[in-house]
C-alpha cells in the first residue's frame, strides 16, 4: 500500500524522512518519538544479508580465522574418523576410467592439482578403483563425482541417525534472532582412518589417486560428521544450536544472548578447526523469523519457473520438490491427486487439463505459502478436519496461527467406507501425525459431520448401563416374588422362565422392545447379536433370535453407517488327491538363512502331492523370477515332466506376470492358497 504525506501534514507533526535506510520519523502529539520503518520480504532480508562482510556483522568480525575463503589444510587428527568398514569376504573392485571430453579433461587436471595442493588426495597404489565423472552446477561450474556406487554396495552401513527437519525447526520456539553457519566443504573437514584410505582410490587418465579426507558420494559420510558434530555441540544441543550435518543454526530470545550464542559456537569452531562460510540465513530451505518459519524465495522460483512434465520422471522431480513444502500448502495431496495417478505403472501418461490445473494450483499455493507459526508444547492445539472421496485433509493451529498442514489420499480400501468411517479416519490420522505436538495437552478437534457426535453419547451409555439400567430399575416388584414360583405364573398373571419375562404373542409388544433395545438414545444401535445377549437376560418368546435379527435387518441407519467393507468369505475347498506322481505339486520357500559360501540365504522347496517327494533347491532371496523360472525347468520339468496345477502362496515371484505366462503357455493351472491359511 503506497501513502501520500503532504508538507503540511508533515509540518505539523515534525516529520523527517531519512532517504538512505528508509525511515520516516514522526512527532506524537503526547512528545514521544515514532519511527517507521519498511516491511521487509524474505527475498529482501536474505539479500541484504548475504551482500555484508565477515567485518560487517556484529560478533563474527572477532573471529576472521574461523571464516576463510579456503580450506587451510588437511584437517587435524580427531576423536572421530571416517572409518569403510566392509561386508565379510569383500574382493576389492577396480572399474575403468569413463572417457570424458576435452573440456572435462581440462578441468580434471585443474582441479586434481588443487586437491594434491591442499593434502586432500595423494597417489595410490590400491588394488581399488573407482571411475571419475563430472556434474554440472547451476552457476555453470563442473563438479568433479567419483562414482562410488560399486564400493557403497559393500560397505556396512552407518545407523547414526539423521534428525528430522520437522523436530530441529519445532526447538526454536520462542526464538526472534538467528544465526546460520554453513562449514565450507563440510565433508573435507574431516579425516579418512588410515587403513581405509586405499579403499576410496579413483582411477583418471593423470593417474591412480586416493582421498585422505571425506569425499562426496561415500554412503556413510553424513552418518560420520553428524555423529562427529553432535559430538562438539553436545551441551549447547537445542538450548541455543541446532545441527543438520554441516549447517549449525545459533537461536536466541534476545539479541543479549544471541551476542552470547554466538561467541560460544565460534569458539568451539576454531578450538576444533572446523571453518564456516558467510551466506544466507535459510536453514535447510526454510527462512527464520520471529514471526515463524516460511519458505526460501530460492526455491519458490524455482519451483514457479518449472515448466510442464512431459513424462512421468519430471512428475516425479516436480513433486519431490513441491512436496517438500507440503506441511505449508493446504489439501497438498487432494491438489496433486490428477498428478499422482499418472505415477501408476499401468496408467498411460496423457497430460490433461486436470493435470494442467493441479500444476499451476500448486505452484501459485506454494508462490503464496503462509508463514507457520512455530508450536508452543505448553499450550493447547487446534485440530480441523475434513474427509471427502477425494481424499483426508486437516490442519493444525494454535492461538489462532497455523502450525502445520498435512494431507492424504485415500486409500484403496478407504474408498468403500461411508461418510461416518471417512470423518473417522482422518481424525485418527491427524492425532497419529500430530501425536508428538498433542500428547500431554489439550486438544479441540472441528469436524463437520454429525455422525461422529454420537460417539459423545458412548460413555453416558456405559455409565447408566443401557438397557439393563432400566431393566433392573423395575426389579424391585418383581424381586418380592418368591424364586419358587419364577417357573409360571405369579399373583398378577405373568408368567417367568427363571428370571425372565416370558413375552406374550403379541407383534406390537415384541416390536416395542426391541425398538427400546435398539434405537434409544442410550442403547447406540447394536447389532443383533449384542442386542439379543442383552435382551435374553430379561426377556423371552419363541423364535427371538430371528425376530431380532429381521428387526435389526430392516433399520435405515445400520444399513448406512455399517456397512459391510468386505468381500464375503468363500468356502474352504480340500485339495484333490492326485491320479499320477508329479501331477500336482505344492512350493514355498525357507527363507531368513545363513549365507553360504556360495551367497545362498533361502531353500525352495518343491513338494509332489501325491507320494510327498521333495525338491530342495537352494536359492537366493534376490533371485529375479526369470532366474526361479530357470531353475524350475533344470530341477522339475526336466526329471517330472510338466504338472497340471501348482499351489503355492501369494508371494511376488509367484505372482509375478512372467511366471503367470510361462505357465499359461505350458498349460499348467496356478491355484493360491489364502492368507495365513497355507
Amino acid at each position: 500500500m503506497d501513502v501520500i504525506l503532504g508538507m503540511d501534514w508533515l509540518t505539523r507533526h515534525s516529520g523527517v524522512i531519512i532517504c538512505k535506510p528508509r525511515l520516516v520519523r514522526l512527532t506524537h502529539p503526547g512528545g514521544q518519538l515514532v519511527e517507521f520503518v519498511p516491511v521487509r520480504s524474505p527475498t529482501s532480508y536474505l539479500h541484504s544479508l548475504v551482500t555484508k562482510s565477515v567485518e560487517d556483522v556484529l560478533v563474527v568480525w572477532e573471529y576472521p580465522d574461523v571464516f576463510l575463503e579456503e580450506l587451510p589444510g588437511l584437517p587435524p587428527v580427531r576423536a572421530i574418523e571416517f572409518a569403510i568398514d566392509l561386508i565379510l569376504g569383500t574382493a576389492p573392485i577396480a572399474k575403468a576410467p569413463y572417457r570424458m571430453s576435452g573440456k572435462e579433461y581440462d578441468e580434471l587436471k585443474k582441479q586434481l592439482d588443487e586437491l594434491l595442493e591442499k593434502g586432500f588426495i595423494r597417489d595410490s597404489v590400491s588394488p581399488w578403483g573407482a571411475p571419475v565423472l563430472f556434474v554440472k552446477k547451476k552457476d555453470g561450474t563442473m563438479r568433479m563425482c567419483i562414482d562410488y556406487r560399486y564400493l557403497n554396495a559393500v560397505t556396512i552401513k552407518n545407523k547414526y541417525p539423521l534428525p528430522r527437519i520437522d523436530d530441529l525447526l519445532d526447538r526454536l520456539k520462542g526464538a526472534k534472532h538467528f544465526s546460520k553457519i554453513d562449514l565450507r566443504s563440510g565433508y573435507h573437514q574431516m579425516r579418512i582412518r588410515e587403513s581405509d584410505i586405499p579403499k576410496t582410490s579413483f582411477v583418471t587418465r593423470y593417474g591412480h589417486h586416493e582421498f585422505t579426507v571425506v569425499s562426496f558420494g561415500l554412503t556413510n559420510a553424513a552418518a560420520y560428521f553428524m555423529n562427529m558434530m553432535n559430538m562438539i555441540f553436545m551441551k549447547e544441543l537445542d538450548q541455543c544450536v541446532v545441527v543438520f550435518v554441516d549447517d549449525i543454526l545459533i537461536f536466541s530470545k534476545t539479541r543479549e544472548e544471541h551476542e552470547q550464542h554466538l561467541r560460544i559456537v565460534l569458539e568451539k569452531l576454531r578450538e576444533n578447526q572446523l571453518y564456516g562460510k558467510f551466506s544466507k540465513l535459510a536453514f535447510l530451505g526454510h527462512v527464520l523469523t520471529a514471526e515463524g518459519v516460511s519458505v526460501d524465495p530460492e526455491k519458490v522460483e524455482a519451483v514457479s519457473n518449472w515448466k510442464t512434465p512431459r513424462n512421468v520422471t519430471e512428475i516425479r522431480s516436480f513433486l519431490g520438490l513441491a512436496g517438500y513444502y507440503r506441511r505449508f500448502v493446504e489439501n497438498f495431496s487432494k491438489i496433486a491427486k490428477p498428478m499422482t495417478g499418472l505415477l501408476n505403472n499401468n496408467t498411460p501418461y496423457e497430460w490433461d487439463d486436470k493435470c494442467e490445473g493441479s500444476f499451476q494450483l500448486l505452484k501459485e499455493k506454494l508462490t503464496m505459502a503462509p508463514v507457520l507459526t512455530l508450536p508452543n508444547l505448553h499450550k493447547d492445539f487446534m485440530v480441523y478436519c475434513d474427509a471427502s472421496r477425494q481424499g483426508l485433509g486437516c490442519m493444525l493451529m494454535q492461538d489462532n496461527k497455523v502450525v502445520s498442514y498435512a494431507s492424504r489420499q485415500l486409500r484403496a480400501h478407504e474408498e468403500n467406507y461411508p461418510t461416518h468411517d471417512l470423518e473417522l479416519a482422518i481424525v485418527v490420522y491427524a492425532l497419529k501425525i500430530w501425536r508428538h505436538y498433542l500428547m500431554g495437552n489439550k486438544c479441540k478437534i472441528y469436524t463437520d459431520h454429525k455422525s461422529l457426535n454420537a460417539i459423545e453419547r458412548v460413555e453416558s451409555a456405559l455409565h447408566l448401563g443401557g438397557l439393563d439400567q432400566t431393566g433392573s430399575g423395575n426389579m424391585p416388584k418383581h424381586s418380592r416374588v418368591k424364586s419358587g414360583n419364577r417357573e409360571g405364573k405369579d399373583r398378577e398373571g405373568t408368567i417367568w422362565l427363571g428370571n425372565r419375562l416370558c413375552v406374550p404373542h403379541d407383534e406390537n409388544i415384541r416390536k416395542a422392545i426391541m425398538r427400546e433395545a435398539h434405537c434409544t438414545k442410550y442403547s447406540i444401535h447394536p447389532g443383533s447379536t449384542k442386542m439379543y445377549q442383552d435382551l435374553k437376560k430379561l426377556f423371552w418368546w419363541r423364535r427371538m433370535k430371528r425376530d431380532i435379527a429381521e428387526f435389526v435387518a430392516k433399520c435405515d441407519t445400520c444399513n448406512r453407517i455399517k456397512a459391510e467393507k468386505q468381500r464375503p468369505v468363500g468356502l474352504l475347498k480340500p485339495l484333490e488327491i492326485p491320479m499320477w506322481k508329479w501331477e500336482k505339486i505344492t512350493m514355498d520357500f525357507i527363507v531368513g538363512l545363513a549365507r553360504t559360501p556360495k551367497g545362498n540365504d533361502s531353500i525352495w522347496v518343491i513338494v509332489d502331492l501325491l507320494t510327498k517327494s521333495a525338491h530342495f533347491i537352494p536359492v537366493r532371496a534376490s533371485f529375479s523370477t526369470p532366474k526361479l523360472a530357470e531353475l524350475y525347468v533344470q530341477n522339475i520339468l526336466h526329471q517330472h515332466g510338466v504338472p497340471l496345477s501348482i499351489v503355492s502362496d501369494r508371494g511376488p515371484q509367484f505372482t509375478a506376470q512372467f511366471w503367470k505366462s510361462l505357465h499359461k503357455a505350458m498349460g499348467t493351472k496356478l491355484d493360491y492358497s489364502t492368507t495365513y491359511h497355507p
